[in-house]
């Protein structure tokens, strides 16, 4: 069976969907191919808390994404102003160079736009207040260039953006798995794509691939990524298994990016083995690190949870844990960091221990607790004097040991004290597609492949080693935008040369 479409997006996240919709701005008519049943749809961003890293001049132009802040709360707030310089440099400090230049320009450059289009679609976007902000002399202090998140979390991002996609009639076909990109002469013209038990080709004049990268694929994170992945937890979707990026090798795609890397974190060591669709908003995460200190089973501290913002160290710590016996660690807190936690620690969902004294603590613990108890009692005899203050950078450090704590080191020493155990969670691996800042995707000559656009997490080198915490909701809006509207562009000069 074949049916003409102008654009076809594979996936069904953020970045597909604003691709649909940026096409159907065009003038395109478009269908979108999700693999999972509709009671799972919207792909990791379906999971995600929200956070949105964009560049942005003052306070002002975040009030105009979020007009109802009033003045009063307003005055209350302070906020730094995060420029296109800010998030570039950010952006290749912790890529250590590595990203590509003109596609971490495009991002940067786009994003403020790129916000401002989303919230004419209906998304709507809310302070990240919890998340990024600290109460000090009676003001709400934001720090980290991340303020902005859509409001309730990834679950309000999807409904809102398939609230628009219905709003414009586009098509969605659900438990759609694209299997093979079509293509004549030298251009891709459609996918063949298994539905409801029968492969249809779906023919279209341009073909946006946003389905995510290989993460949930336990053979191929093996493969690209190693071998101690396979026991890594998917934060996300369990439909992102690589078949975008199969396809679109399969007509001449470059592979581009960091393969053997991937966006990673310590998450709660008994999350569940998939993102679990009852449960989203990325509930099982334990980002308060930075003012803990952390232990393996045998007992030793292994990074240095105060080397920056978490913002900037989260993506490549749940490595770390991997790393470790058993793939566990353990955040430790006493009763004075306990108030400042995130809100996931306070969640029925969190797995916690607790106890009045240290000793009591370890054994309730399967650790070497000789170690673990000395490695504590090292580490706050290491720690130096200075002002605690998690809002800013507040050097205050340890000396003498290994590794370092190079902030927020304070003294694990007043009961009742708390162990939160954290295991890798994989979110998405950084391989994927060579595309051009139109979203094209380019052949083994960097070449455009006529018809064939990607956004969202197909998209290679931009994230190397790390990640800028924010940056994978707004490169996948950026380019999804980018990618729909010259798939739609593109649909219109095929037309004209007919």
């Amino acid at each position: 069976m074949k049916q003409a479409y102008d654009v076809i997006v594979v996936g069904a996240g953020n970045a597909a969907l604003c691709s649909a919709i940026a096409a159907s701005e065009q003038g395109a008519k478009v269908v979108v191919l999700e693999k999972a049943p509709k009671h799972k749809r919207g792909g990791n961003s379906f999971f995600t808390d929200g956070a949105i890293r964009v560049a942005y001049e003052d306070f002002h132009q975040i009030r105009e994404i979020i007009p109802d802040i009033t003045d009063e709360e307003a005055d209350k707030i302070e906020m730094p102003v995060y420029t296109k310089d800010d998030y570039y440099d950010d952006l290749m400090r912790v890529t250590a160079g590595k990203s590509d230049t003109d596609l971490a320009h495009q991002l940067v450059g786009s994003s403020l736009e790129t916000i401002k289009w989303m919230r004419q679609q209906g998304v709507a976007f809310e302070l990240n207040a919890k998340n990024q902000s600290f109460i000090n002399d009676g003001k709400r202090h934001f720090w980290g260039g991340l303020p902005l998140k859509t409001k309730n979390k990834g679950i309000g991002l999807i409904g809102q953006l398939f609230h628009r996609i219905d709003e414009l009639g586009i098509d969605v076909l659900y438990e759609a798995r694209a299997m093979k990109l079509l293509k004549e002469a030298d251009r891709v013209n459609g996918v063949v794509v298994e539905h409801q038990g029968e492969a249809k080709a779906l023919q279209g004049a341009s073909v946006v691939l946003a389905c995510g990268s290989f993460e949930a694929d336990k053979e191929m994170r093996k493969q690209h990524i190693g071998d101690e992945w396979e026991a890594a937890i998917v934060r996300g979707t369990e439909f992102n298994t690589g078949d975008g990026i199969e396809m679109a090798l399969a007509v001449g795609a470059q592979k581009y990016g960091e393969w053997s890397g991937c966006h990673s974190i310590g998450t709660d060591y008994n999350a569940p083995r998939v993102g679990d669709f009852e449960k989203p908003g990325d509930i099982f995460k334990k980002h308060s690190y930075p003012i803990s200190i952390m232990l393996n089973k045998d007992g030793q501290r292994f990074v240095d949870e105060g080397a920056d913002f978490r913002n900037y160290t989260y993506a490549k710590y749940g490595k770390e844990i991997l790393k470790q016996k058993d793939h566990v660690a353990y955040q430790i807190y006493d009763v004075t960091l306990r108030p400042l936690l995130r809100e996931e620690y306070d969640l029925e969902e969190a797995t916690s221990f607790q106890a009045d004294t240290l000793e009591e603590l370890v054994d309730q613990l399967p650790v070497n607790k000789k170690a673990f108890i000395e490695t504590i009692y090292e580490y706050n005899d290491a720690v130096q004097a200075g002002t605690f203050n998690p809002s800013i950078k507040d050097g205050k450090h340890t000396e003498g040991i290994t590794p370092p704590k190079t902030n927020w080191a304070a003294k694990i020493e007043q009961g009742p004290f708390y162990a939160f155990p954290v295991t890798c969670g994989i979110t998405f691996a950084f391989g994927g597609l060579h595309v051009n800042t139109d979203g094209k995707v380019l052949d083994e000559d960097a070449q455009p492949i006529n018809g064939l656009f990607a956004a969202g997490e197909m998209v290679g080198g931009i994230f190397y080693e790390n990640y800028p915490g924010g940056s994978g909701l707004m490169s996948g809006a950026v380019y999804g935008k980018i990618a729909g509207t010259e798939a739609g562009k593109y649909v219109q000069s095929v037309n004209v040369m007919k």
